[in-house]
């Protein structure tokens, strides 16, 4: 199978005839469609399939036990197949089918590994259903518990645990796995650039490598009120919670610029609901990212000073401190294809998570023109993309040939 024959496989998985973007959330059918895609590329190639116990799938080229007891653990790499509400084409996809490429090119070329080559495919990685953002490889690693991960809920009130048993999978199962990450020496985490720092060089590279990820978390805001008719009531005679909340978001805007930082409020639930009802009840979370862990720690501070004015709630859903990739790591791979940029990224990865939990870790990221993600409007050139796949064969080539 070819890139552009896998990529068209994906196309209509999840896709809004209307907006053209992605709806692809854990443990849906969207989701069972992509993983059985996934299922049948491993199949396709005589890949060893593994599901660990949060329902990552791994593809496995060669032995990662054996390798593993002789003291070369494998090399890893792929990404998410998982997107955001209305979410563009490329974040996430386009590491999975990448390293598909990859491996198919290796093989094309007559390589023979000295390290198990594995291609993962992580799940729920955006957390657009339950909320939390990496949950795969967060319960994998023990990172986030799984029983908070079972009782995480999505919109309509499911949790977690209904879904995976919705989705034929025991919820009990759900935990660590740590035979898993002991598997895994190394991973490469191909990406679409989020941002357009590439296409702002003055050197025409449509490739770079991650250096770190920002510090980042998710906190949920609650406000509370009094529902009332919105005609009849009286303006002090209201108790409308969505004045503290659209206060909070305020609060948000103008602490992210005093600390250098940014935030989003991108998600708002209104009880009741009614356009003539006021307000009883506004949940809505923020999402605050910055290159310095404590700006992004005041910027939640000044918030939550806001929400506590109007007998509000915060609690933190998920944090990530700042994550360095490992620098041997990106210093190599930033050599071996020819001295390359290496960059930050202020967005969250499955490689930062592993990274965190002691797996040496990179990432590659392809150039995004627009500079547009999380949207339909996000976009790689085919040209960027397949210089995307020549990179990870040569990084793959290089961590996995007889002399690494």
């Amino acid at each position: 199978m070819t890139f552009s024959s896998m990529w068209r496989d994906l196309t209509p998985v999840g896709r809004d005839a209307r907006s053209g973007g992605y709806s692809r959330f854990a443990w849906t059918r969207e989701d069972d469609t992509l993983r059985q895609w996934f299922a049948a590329e491993a199949q396709r190639r005589g890949l060893d399939l593994t599901v660990d116990r949060v329902g990552n799938q791994w593809a496995w080229w060669g032995d990662p036990d054996a390798a593993l007891a002789a003291g070369r653990p494998g090399i890893v790499t792929g990404s998410h197949l998982d997107s955001v509400p209305d979410g563009g084409a490329f974040d996430g996809p386009l590491g999975v089918v990448s390293a598909f490429a990859a491996l198919d090119a290796l093989r094309d070329s007559g390589f023979e590994p000295d390290r198990p080559i594995g291609v993962v495919n992580f799940v729920d990685e955006e957390g657009a259903r339950f909320g939390v953002a990496c949950a795969g490889s967060r319960i994998l690693t023990g990172a986030m518990t799984a029983d908070r991960a079972r009782s995480l809920a999505d919109a309509d009130g499911t949790s977690m645990a209904e879904a995976l048993t919705a989705a034929g999978r025991d919820p009990h199962e759900l935990g660590p796995d740590s035979e898993t990450v002991r598997r895994v020496g190394t991973f490469v985490e191909l990406h679409v650039e989020q941002g357009r720092h590439l296409s702002t060089l003055d050197t025409d590279t449509p490739v770079a490598v991650g250096s770190d990820i920002w510090p980042h978390g998710r906190w949920r805001l609650r406000t509370l009120g009094e529902a009332n008719h919105a005609g009849t009531t009286r303006l002090e005679d209201r108790d409308d919670a969505m004045l503290g909340f659209a206060a909070a978001v305020i609060a948000a805007r103008r602490a992210a610029e005093e600390h250098g930082c940014v935030a989003t409020v991108g998600k708002v639930a209104v009880t009741p609901g009614g356009v003539n009802a006021i307000p009883s009840e506004v949940t809505g979370w923020l999402d605050a990212r910055g290159a310095d862990e404590d700006a992004v720690r005041r910027v939640v501070a000044d918030v939550t000073d806001v929400v506590d004015e109007f007998g509000g709630l915060v609690v933190e859903d998920s944090w990530t401190a700042s994550t360095p990739f490992d620098p041997g790591l990106a210093r190599r791979i930033a050599t071996r294809l020819g001295g390359i940029p290496v960059i930050g990224t202020g967005a969250g990865h499955d490689a930062g998570i592993l990274a965190n939990a002691g797996v040496p870790s990179a990432m590659l990221f392809v150039r995004n023109p627009t500079g547009v993600s999380h949207s339909p409007e996000e976009f790689a050139t085919s040209e960027d993309c397949l210089a995307g796949v020549e990179a990870l064969t040569t990084v793959l080539t290089d961590l996995a040939g007889a002399h690494a």
